[in-house]
């Protein structure tokens, strides 16, 4: 019998095509419907391998969540960008391939980022999501995230709700 090893952990330049493999698959099982499609097939032809090499290479954290040596999901975050919520630091990105979702590895993804962020001296987290992704908004919820501001964003000029979930 063998151990099933997951390990979060920050991401190496060698992570990139993996990384940009989760961020298509994952993105497209949650916003396909949600986000006009000419801006999502833009979105995902843009972060490629090489957008990632970059990104890893550059100041926001990125971590990233190996299962038996498949990177089955990732994380980005760094300084809250919002100077209307008090939070200092702030999750951007959280995602898992969607085969992986539902079984507990998100909520240890999340719990790593935030104690990260803690580790860096952040105080409080924020992370927004899309009001009409309800699998995220669950998740936050059930993390113990206090919906606490909204905010839009434009695709193609159409105007999409998005909302902020906080942790002091």
């Amino acid at each position: 019998m063998s151990a099933l090893t997951i390990d979060i952990r920050p991401a190496e330049p060698a992570d990139a095509a993996a990384i940009a493999d989760v961020h298509r698959a994952s993105w497209q099982h949650a916003y396909q419907g949600m986000l006009p499609y000419r801006t999502l097939r833009a979105m995902l032809e843009r972060r490629d391998v090489s957008w990632w090499r970059r990104a890893i290479r550059g100041s926001t954290s990125i971590l990233v969540l190996d299962v038996a040596g498949t990177l089955a999901g990732y994380a980005t975050l760094g300084l809250n960008r919002s100077r209307s919520l008090p939070q200092e630091g702030e999750i951007y990105e959280l995602y898992l391939l969607p085969e992986y979702q539902g079984i507990g590895l998100g909520k240890r993804l999340f719990g790593e980022t935030r104690r990260l962020l803690a580790s860096l001296g952040c105080e409080g987290t924020v992370v927004w999501c899309l009001e009409d992704n309800d699998q995220a908004i669950g998740f936050y919820t059930a993390r113990g995230g206090l919906d606490v501001a909204e905010g839009t964003e434009n695709f193609d000029g159409r105007s999409v709700r998005k909302l902020a979930f906080v942790w002091p």
